[in-house]
């Protein structure tokens, strides 16, 4: 005979939201997170035997991101509500990290650049080269794509970037693009646009602050990294 545990016959320091208080939320794996939006579980199943159906029927927490209401309400003890309440919680999750862009918003840093940028090349097939143009106080004046490329190779001209730069009285400039093989490494081209761009800034006091290298998740700095 299968005997089913319950989430309140586990013990408290095995209970996802009593885990959560006691350690923080950065403790907790992913099936305790989704368990927790889930709240109940059913009579087969605790929150949590749930909350393990759904990423192993999906593959992982990545899946997580596109899978529809439809597809999620099919795994054993999810059902629509459950669905609905876990894909709300998704969307939130997503708003949250895509940062909307606005003009004189904040990008101080890179994190914060890539945060608020990032959507503009997520599931991209091709490069897309963006200039991000600031003032003295490091905030956004407006950005502009320069290039969108082939598969895997976009050209851009240190003029086409400082054109701009200098119609609206940029102080610094940071420019962003992508890689759509997902590797986020900088090529000997990347390096050398990088350079010649940075040499540009100098003559005209413009100075470049960051390139920055995405696949629309993660990202490479050449700031960060200390090469340039």
């Amino acid at each position: 005979m299968v005997i089913i545990m319950k989430i309140k016959d586990m013990q408290i320091t095995e209970m996802p939201r009593e885990k959560l208080m006691l350690y923080g939320v950065e403790n907790l794996s992913n099936s305790e997170l989704i368990s927790i939006i889930l709240r109940t579980g059913t009579k087969d199943n605790n929150a949590c035997d749930i909350a393990n159906n759904i990423l192993n029927s999906l593959g992982g927490i990545n899946a997580l991101t596109n899978v529809g209401i439809r597809e999620l309400s099919k795994i054993k003890g999810v059902g629509s509500v459950k669905a609905v309440t876990l894909l709300a919680a998704i969307e939130l999750g997503k708003r949250i990290n895509n940062q909307e862009i606005k003009l004189r918003m904040d990008l101080r840093n890179s994190l914060l650049i890539h945060n608020s940028f990032k959507k503009e090349f997520k599931g991209l097939k091709q490069e897309k080269f963006l200039a991000i143009y600031l003032d003295h106080h490091k905030r956004l004046i407006s950005y502009k794509t320069l290039s969108l490329g082939t598969i895997d190779k976009t050209i851009v001209h240190p003029r086409e970037i400082f054109n701009k730069a200098l119609r609206d009285s940029a102080s610094s400039i940071v420019v962003m693009h992508n890689h759509p093989s997902g590797m986020i490494e900088p090529s000997k081209e990347d390096i050398e646009i990088t350079n010649k761009i940075i040499e540009s800034g100098k003559m005209l006091s413009i100075p470049l602050l960051d390139h920055i290298i995405t696949n629309g998740d993660d990202y490479y700095s050449f700031f960060e990294k200390n090469i340039m």
